[in-house]
């Protein structure tokens, strides 16, 4: 008769530990996707419209107005916030005690970081022109990004997450010195096709 009360072995415990482990890693792997391509996305489609309505030499490349742009990024932005929220819930779901914690604060430092970055530009853009009104809203919510990636990495190890802040911070940078054309063009090529890159790269690890 078989003991199914009896201790498991030490070699039992590491097994069931590794496949946990390789388990939580494919997770972990499925949601970046979650968490990257459909920024990704609404950025490369949202900042290529704003793109055709600022142009590079102060004309319009496409009968694209300055709301009809901003309304194409914060559709896709909307979107993308809710896969991205999803794919956090999903992952928080794997661990307990505090690293749970540290997850559940660092999604309300998402809801507070934007809220707060809307109400700045809600106060400040009617004082600016459109052009810089837009760049306002456009390199502010993406400073939010860039900070939260980092921090992100930094409270969970994760060198990729805070590379990736880093390089939404440094592209963000480049294109407000450059002016709005240039921060659209920027962020729709840069961010929005490196974030899609990013994500199926991550699929294929997976």
């Amino acid at each position: 008769m078989v003991d199914d009360d009896r201790a498991p072995s030490p070699e039992e415990m590491l097994r069931v530990m590794e496949e946990q482990n390789v388990a939580t890693v494919r997770w972990l792997y499925a949601d970046s996707v979650l968490l990257y391509v459909p920024w990704g996305v609404a950025w490369l489609f949202g900042f290529t419209a704003l793109f055709l309505h600022y142009g590079l030499d102060g004309h319009s490349y496409a009968p694209i107005t300055q709301m009809q742009g901003v309304g194409v990024l914060m559709a896709g932005q909307l979107v993308a916030g809710s896969f991205a929220a999803f794919g956090i819930v999903r992952m928080n779901r794997l661990v307990r005690g505090g690293t749970s914690m540290k997850g559940a604060m660092y999604g309300y430092a998402w809801f507070a970081g934007m809220l707060l970055m809307t109400v700045i530009a809600l106060r400040l853009s009617p004082l600016l022109p459109p052009e810089e009104s837009g760049l306002l809203w456009a390199g502010s919510s993406l400073m939010v990004v860039a900070v939260l990636q980092m921090a992100g990495g930094a409270v969970w190890g994760n060198w990729p997450m805070f590379f990736v802040g880093a390089w939404v911070a440094g592209v963000n940078a480049l294109g407000v010195l450059l002016g709005a054309g240039w921060h659209a063009l920027l962020t729709a090529v840069l961010l929005g096709g490196g974030f899609i890159v990013a994500g199926l790269w991550l699929r294929r690890r997976k």
